[in-house]
């Protein structure tokens, strides 16, 4: 994939630059910026109990938090130490001792009460446990009889009727690794992971326009890039260490552009808290922001693409590269028809944006000798998500911005654990080293010594939904076994998915904590089984970065919850009880054992099974994919793809709703306050011009509703799209449809038309055929 080797760190300057500075105010004082200073004391305090293992945790072991790949306090992008908040945070989750007996075996309802926040602060789980029907408490179990009671529900069900899911939470490639194995061992193809509901677009999209589903290039080459565009992605508050990048890359004179419809403040101005200029007075980080729809970006890249078409009849060659073109990509002639079938009116109205900003930004990147791409979850978590990202890949392809320093197509990962679990198998449409097509299935058949079954499993909204299947149906789902997760919090509709999950016979949850989704009843058993962390796990274990760096963290020496167990050593314990006779195929002795299995299976892992020691690194497809312009496609070409505007579906006079995040990692919020805008979980962020024309003002109490929910917050007037609202997420999960997915990728849609009214409005009607009668005309419009 690329021959070129990733050359390791490189120096900032520590010569002062206060063209950048955001403020000459020191510290930022009294202005709304998050606090680090404070929040890191608040750390060690809650860790106080455990400092000495916290220390290690943090100077030996590899980041759990996002996936940009800190070793230690190291990386490989910039000298010097990088820590963030965000990893401070989960810290506690592995220094925490365990839950105090008379509050885990509590009444339920009492438990019910608290918060996934509260729940979390209790302590981790000691010793498996079960709650059955009638039971008010859950009760103590051994490991034998929970393991015994799960391998004979399997025994008795067809294994369409089962299904395995892992979320991101520190796991590491050998837990995904094993988990892909034993469910196809057990089975099936009823196994899915955290990433399915955040970067499946990206990889599905980056698959058929590059041949590969990762980043193409490093952190490396923001540095020095004439252009970074961010493109729905907010990563100085997700990926808070990515602020340093982004200082080094201000330094070199890169611009920075970002594309998103709230004009996020934490994009605009950053206290890096590592770089002590930007500690004092801030950083300066984004040149230019493009507020576009939600959901208005293809129609904004079309844009973008059919200015480069009328710039190409003036001068050829001053938009597009055409050697580029011309040995490297396919599909350029009906590409460029389907751009300039579009009227400019037509892109206008569905990015929300005018023709001469469309034109700014085309204008930069055609001057421009290199660019990078960085995108999240703004751009997947749509139904046209696959379109969304393949739109990004025909700006790349176009001007040959990939496959060389300073270029490339970046899908910025949220987490540590979320880019290796596909790469592992543990997905229904993906086996380690490739798909699940014959060649691939065979293949892995050798080496794992079983036959894989060839029907096509279930993403795991659909796996939810078969819960309330009828009984005899082949594809109820019966029994449901999750490594970490929080479908409540996560999914669209938390109702809905409260009702599948009490509709499953037997669930188990593997975790470290509890959480609310542990809480609801199920109609067998709910069981609950402790795992280990990341930094517990005998062997140690590796990840893998958004850049595939390919990490080893060791285990490192601490106190232990005695009870719990090597989340890999579970899956291959109920392996065997499950189907003893040939166990022999199945059975890994330690995790060297399943690095190097996972070398010979996922062939692009070839010296994974070398990681042994602390700071042990390496990359896989080398520096660049697609280095040179040659892709890992059948011919070697990337593929530009054509596509239509998508249907926004938001009728005259109404609003789109997306969900954003606050203080918070994934859905584990660490404040009720956004650090950057002050705004509350229940804020309803909107465009003050919108406010105005409906008499709503600001801290006014609202109502946010449609035909799947029901909001209530009050208005925070900020600069949002006019047109357009945020919720935070997970509550505002309420307003969003459930059951529509992606039909490329199985992304679910996080983003609905809505109607917003002041809450005396709202309810001062109280014939409810009102908001019946608005809702219908909301359906009418949309259908």
């Amino acid at each position: 994939m690329g021959n070129t080797k990733h050359t390791g760190p490189i120096k900032l300057s520590k010569k002062p630059d206060p063209s950048l500075w955001a403020s000459k105010v020191p510290f930022g004082l009294g202005k709304i910026k998050p606090h680090h200073i404070r929040d890191t004391m608040k750390v060690v305090w809650e860790n106080k109990d455990n400092l000495p293992y916290a220390t290690r945790i943090l100077t030996q072991g590899v980041c759990d938090g996002c996936a940009l790949g800190v070793s230690g306090l190291q990386d490989q992008t910039l000298k010097g130490p990088h820590v963030c908040t965000t990893r401070l945070n989960v810290l506690r989750l592995n220094t925490m001792s365990a839950i105090k007996e008379n509050i885990l075996h509590a009444d339920i309802d009492e438990l019910r009460k608290m918060s996934s926040t509260e729940l979390r602060q209790l302590g981790r789980i000691p010793y498996p446990i079960i709650r059955e029907p009638g039971e008010r408490r859950f009760r103590r179990i051994s490991w034998d009889d929970a393991l015994d009671k799960i391998s004979d529900k399997m025994k008795a069900l067809d294994p369409k009727q089962y299904a395995f899911y892992t979320t991101s939470r520190g796991i590491t490639n050998e837990v995904y690794y094993t988990l892909g194995k034993v469910a196809r061992y057990l089975g099936t193809n009823n196994i899915d992971n955290a990433s399915r509901i955040c970067h499946s677009p990206s990889k599905t999209a980056l698959s058929r326009s590059i041949g590969v589903g990762a980043s193409t290039c490093n952190y490396k080459d923001w540095i020095g890039t004439d252009v970074l565009v961010f493109w729905g992605s907010v990563a100085a508050n997700n990926q808070p260490v990515s602020t340093k990048y982004m200082y080094a890359a201000k330094r070199k004179g890169t611009k920075i552009i970002v594309i998103n419809p709230y004009h996020e403040p934490s994009m605009d101005h950053y206290w890096v808290p590592s770089i002590p200029e930007s500690a004092l007075f801030g950083t300066k980080i984004a040149d230019d922001v493009y507020q576009v729809n939600i959901g208005g970006d293809i129609a904004f890249m079309h844009g973008v693409m059919k200015h480069w078409f009328d710039m190409e009849e003036n001068k050829p060659g001053s938009a597009i590269n055409h050697d580029f073109i011309k040995d490297h990509v396919n599909g350029f002639a009906s590409l460029k028809n389907k751009v300039q079938s579009f009227r400019w009116e037509q892109l206008e109205k569905s990015s929300g944006l005018e023709k001469a900003r469309m034109i700014e930004l085309a204008e930069l990147l055609a001057k421009s000798k290199s660019a990078v791409f960085v995108w999240s979850m703004g751009l997947t978590q749509h139904r046209f998500g696959t379109d969304n990202v393949s739109q990004i890949a025909n700006l790349a392809l176009l001007r040959g911005f990939i496959g060389r320093e300073h270029c490339g197509l970046m899908p910025i990962r949220g987490h540590s654990g979320v880019q290796g679990s596909g790469e592992m198998g543990a997905d229904p449409f993906v086996l380690p080293g490739g798909g699940m097509d014959e060649k691939n299935r065979k293949r892995v058949e050798e080496i794992w010594g079983f036959d894989i079954p060839k029907w096509q499993g279930d993403i795991v909204g659909v796996s939810l939904e078969n819960a309330i299947l009828p009984e005899d149906h082949e594809r109820k789902l019966k029994l449901f076994y999750m490594s970490g997760g929080n479908f409540l919090e996560t999914m669209p509709d938390p109702d809905f998915v409260k009702q599948c999950l009490e509709n499953v016979d037997i669930r188990v949850h593997q975790d470290i904590i509890l959480n609310t989704s542990t809480l609801v009843d199920a109609k067998e058993a709910t069981i609950v089984l402790p795992a280990m962390t990341r930094y517990e796990q005998p062997g140690g274990g590796t990840s893998t970065s958004t850049e595939r760096m390919v990490y080893y963290s060791p285990e490192i020496k601490g106190p232990r919850i005695e009870e719990a167990r090597s989340e890999w050593e579970i899956y291959v314990d109920l392996a065997k009880r499950v189907k003893p006779d040939g166990q022999h195929v199945i059975d890994f002795k330690d995790t060297f054992e399943i690095r190097k299995e996972i070398a010979e299976a996922a062939p692009n892992y070839e010296g994974v099974q070398h990681l042994k020691d602390r700071g042990d690194v390496f990359q896989w497809g080398g520096a660049w994919l697609c280095e040179d312009g040659v892709c890992p496609t059948p011919d070697g070409k990337g593929n530009l793809i054509s596509m239509e505007l998508p249907e926004l579906r938001k009728p005259e006079g109404h609003f789109y709703v997306t969900t954003r995040r606050g203080k918070q990692f994934n859905s584990m919020i660490y404040s009720d306050k956004d650090p950057f805008n002050a705004a509350d979980r229940y804020d309803v962020l909107m465009n003050e011009k919108d406010g105005q024309e409906l008499d709503i003002h600001e801290g006014e109490a609202v109502v946010v509703y449609n035909q799947h929910g029901t909001f209530n917050g009050r208005a925070k007037f900020v600069p949002l799209k006019s047109g357009n609202i945020e919720v935070h997420w997970p509550e505002g999960n309420v307003l969003i449809p459930k059951g529509v997915y992606e039909h490329l990728a199985g992304i679910p849609e996080y983003n609905a038309a809505v109607i917003i009214e002041k809450a005396e409005t709202y309810f001062a009607h109280k014939d409810t055929k009102y908001v019946e009668k608005r809702i219908d005309e909301l359906e009418m419009e949309t259908s």
